[in-house]
């Protein structure tokens, strides 16, 4: 797949295969997920038996409802009063304008004759006085005064009439002294009359038109305050909330009849075939797309060659269309069952792949991803759009496995990691077990217990069985794969431990040096410790013509500096066909040919030159090509320090310094770094961390006794 991935890479370009893989990602994740998203509809028409028990599939509000609930809350509320102290002067006033006009009239009924009065007159006076109440009598309090009442009035003597006027005024002034609203108005209004009818200072003739009078001028002083009361039934009808349609509420039971509310709350809920809900579509693509967007801009950020980039988005890809169609079958089949079985769930299994087959921050992304996945596939029952109990889940145990393996990478054991996320899954369980708040039988519990436990064993036990189809399919050098092959019974190990004693031991500190330089700058240390032992694996076709292994004389001392020249620069080139024909990494392939660059053969060049001054340099140099990556560079510099302090008589720590800075800046100015991407600081870091090493191998010892002297 590699293979195929690399020509559809030159074909395109990288930012159309790019793109492409992203897009696929996106397009895998919304089939997933669509049909946990997507509404469901159903046929029904109103006043017909429901054949279903209908649940809403969504939380909606409710207008109609809301609007009933907010009237009854407004009409619940008490109007607000305000008391006048001003109505009772006022009516106070009306009672003697009412008296005086009385007065006024009653001029009129005076004749020549004192004592007996001219009719003609009190007609006059009658109907003068009526014009002069008929705007009191229009007034809403209900003054109504007959004519018998009115002639009653103005038969009275002058002082009489000013004395009934005084007790009327002063009953209507006792009334409204204290608050005195619409509902008390009537036992207001028979109080005072009974006070005026069992008043001796009101005459009996004029009783009716007192009370009266009286009656009608008792009004309410305590008055609905419109603005507060308005302003008080707002905030009651604001107060009320919403009320919802709330997501797994049953709508209609099977059998039932869908009337009208019925019928109106399913298309609320968008649940009628009519209706066509695209919400869920868009809310889907866009969460589908930022998600597909990110993944890209973290590979992108990886300092990895393009086609790597391609093969590590298909990688992704791949891990994300397993997780997910795992996630599918827990969710087709958990409606089965009366426990949530999402806890069997291998949360760990992406996260492990991804971190072992590209990086920790790509698999700490795609554990992430996979979460907030989870929490829209795993839903138990209609707890909501997004399910944080199987999105944490998901989160905590795929999270543990990632950061286990970090922690441990130079021995990565899956049992033990699995084991490691399946008690994490324990305390996750414990923790939903006990917020949950519900009776859980002791079976059920144990079901729990035992899901958490085999979620981590299923973990561990898939992603060690699909590892090495992933390895194969994408040629991806992987930390198992690499602890496999450091394995000292691996027959090419083996190899050189027989063939080349001396090789082997020198590839060994090699490997000490390269290892701890690479960590102390981020680079992958385990595959130079592993590409160290098997980087001279081409000594073993001539092995008695390298120094280390030696041991009967040099039999360079026999053969022309040509003759040597092709033996030595040929190792590197023979170490990689060796490693090809074993089907070996191509990474390990590499440094065997590359941990040389295009360095001189300097001995014998200088050897050859001895004959020939115009001998120009290329053809005692290794064919290269030149260290690609930082881990060939360190590994180039570490092969040839090894072997020029084990060379150094009594290397003291200057010593080493100094060999350690000149090795380094000859590589430096021979161009050796020039294809690689290690900086000039790293650089730096790297022989720092070289001397250090190389001090701790070769330090200083005690000179012990010779017990014969």
């Amino acid at each position: 797949m590699a293979g195929w991935i690399r020509r559809i890479y030159l074909r395109f370009g990288a930012p159309v295969v790019l793109i492409g893989i992203s897009f696929m990602t996106a397009l895998l994740m919304f089939g997933f997920l669509y049909d946990t998203m997507a509404t469901d509809t159903y046929e029904v028409e109103l006043f017909q038996l429901s054949e279903e028990t209908i649940r809403a599939a969504k939380t909606v509000e409710d207008p109609v409802r809301t609007e009933l609930e907010r009237e009854r809350a407004a009409a619940e509320v008490q109007p607000s009063y305000r008391y006048i102290e001003e109505i009772a002067d006022n009516q106070a006033a009306v009672v003697d304008s009412l008296f005086g006009y009385v007065l006024e009239a009653k001029r009129t009924t005076e004749a020549d004759d004192e004592d007996e009065p001219d009719p003609r007159n009190l007609d006059e006076a009658l109907s003068s006085l009526r014009e002069s109440i008929r705007l009191l009598e229009q007034n809403e309090n209900g003054l109504r005064l007959t004519d018998d009442m009115l002639l009653s009035l103005l038969a009275l003597e002058d002082d009489v009439l000013m004395r009934v006027e005084r007790e009327v005024r002063n009953q209507v002034l006792a009334v409204l002294q204290d608050p005195l609203r619409e509902a008390g108005l009537t036992q207001a209004r028979n109080s005072a009359e009974q006070e005026i009818r069992g008043d001796d200072q009101v005459p009996a003739s004029a009783i009716p038109a007192a009370a009266a009078i009286a009656r009608a001028n008792i009004v309410p002083n305590e008055l609905i305050n419109e603005e507060l009361t308005e302003q008080q039934t707002e905030q009651a009808r604001a107060s009320v909330e919403p009320t919802r349609i709330l997501q797994g509420q049953v709508l209609i039971q099977e059998g039932q009849l869908i009337d009208r509310e019925v019928y109106r709350q399913l298309e609320l809920a968008g649940m009628t075939e009519q209706q066509s809900n695209y919400r869920p579509v868009f809310a889907l693509s866009l969460f589908v797309l930022i998600a597909a967007g990110l993944l890209l801009l973290v590979l992108q950020s990886a300092k990895v060659e393009g086609v790597k980039k391609a093969i590590r988005l298909t990688i992704v890809f791949v891990v994300f269309a397993l997780s997910l169609a795992i996630m599918k079958l827990l969710e087709i089949i958990s409606g089965n069952f009366e426990v949530v079985i999402d806890f069997i769930y291998p949360t760990a299994l992406a996260g492990i792949l991804v971190r072992l087959l590209i990086d920790e921050r790509t698999a700490v992304y795609v554990t992430v991803l996979l979460s907030a996945s989870a929490g829209m596939m795993l839903q138990s029952g209609y707890a909501g759009v997004f399910q944080m109990d199987s999105a944490l889940y998901v989160l905590f145990g795929g999270l543990t496995g990632i950061y286990l393996i970090r922690n441990g990478h130079r021995s990565i054991r899956i049992l033990p990691i699995s084991l490691a996320v399946g008690g994490v899954h324990l305390l996750y369980v414990a923790f939903y077990l006990l917020m949950n708040q519900s009776q859980y039988t002791v079976e059920e519990i144990a079901f729990y217990v035992a899901a958490a436990l085999a979620a981590g064993l299923l973990s561990g036990t898939l992603a060690t069985g699909l590892l090495p189809l992933f390895e194969t399919a994408f040629g991806i050098l992987s930390t198992m794969k690499l602890l496999e092959l450091s394995n000292p019974n691996h027959p090419l190990l083996k190899k050189i431990l027989t063939e080349t004693p001396g090789t082997y031991h020198h590839s060994v500190m090699v490997a000490n040096l390269s290892d701890a330089a690479c960590e102390a700058i981020g680079a992958n240390g385990l595959l130079a410790r592993v590409g160290c032992y098997y980087h001279d694996i081409g000594k073993t076709i001539n092995p008695q013509y390298f120094i280390e292994n030696q041991s009967h004389g040099n039999p360079h001392d026999q053969l022309s500096p040509e003759q040597s020249r092709d033996i030595i620069l040929a190792h590197g080139k023979d170490g990689a066909a060796i490693l090809r024909k074993q089907k070996m990494p191509k990474e390990l392939i590499d440094i065997a040919e590359q941990h040389h660059g295009t360095t001189l053969l300097k001995f014998f060049y200088y050897k050859a030159k001895e004959h020939n001054e115009q001998l120009p340099e290329q053809e005692y140099r290794y064919t290269g090509p030149k260290p690609q990556t930082r881990e060939l560079a360190i590994i180039m510099v570490a092969d040839s320090l090894e072997a020029a302090v084990r060379s150094m008589e009594s290397p003291s720590t200057e010593k080493i310094r100094k060999m350690v800075d000149s090795i380094t800046e000859d590589k430096l100015k021979d161009g050796q770094f020039d294809e690689c991407d290690i900086t000039l600081k790293e650089l730096k870091r790297v022989k720092s961390v070289m001397c250090e090493t190389l001090n701790g191998i070769f330090h200083s010892r005690i000179a012990y006794p010779d017990d014969k002297k």
